[in-house]
């Protein structure tokens, strides 16, 4: 019994991930709605939880940042010079 709640959870979890990578913006909608109802029933904890993070950059799933941390780039490699 144990074993088939954690492998619904886990189906459950990986169907929201999908759906936040593939429908980003209806996914943004849903979650912003979801997040204004708990809010107004009192649940401020889960509001904020649920409550998607501001769009930055192109906001079209680029894989671009999402909050405003610069990724570190990596150093460029560079050709060994024999003497």
């Amino acid at each position: 019994m144990i074993e088939i709640l954690i492998v619904a959870a886990l189906v459950l979890w990986s169907a929201v991930v999908v759906f936040k990578k593939v429908f980003s913006r209806t996914s943004n909608s849903v979650f912003t709605a979801l997040s204004q109802y708990c809010a107004k029933q009192g649940w401020t904890a889960l509001a904020k939880w649920l409550k998607p993070a501001m769009v930055s950059g192109c906001g079209g799933s680029c894989g671009c940042a999402a909050n405003e941390e610069q990724v570190p780039k990596k150093p460029e490699v560079q050709a060994v010079k024999w003497k």
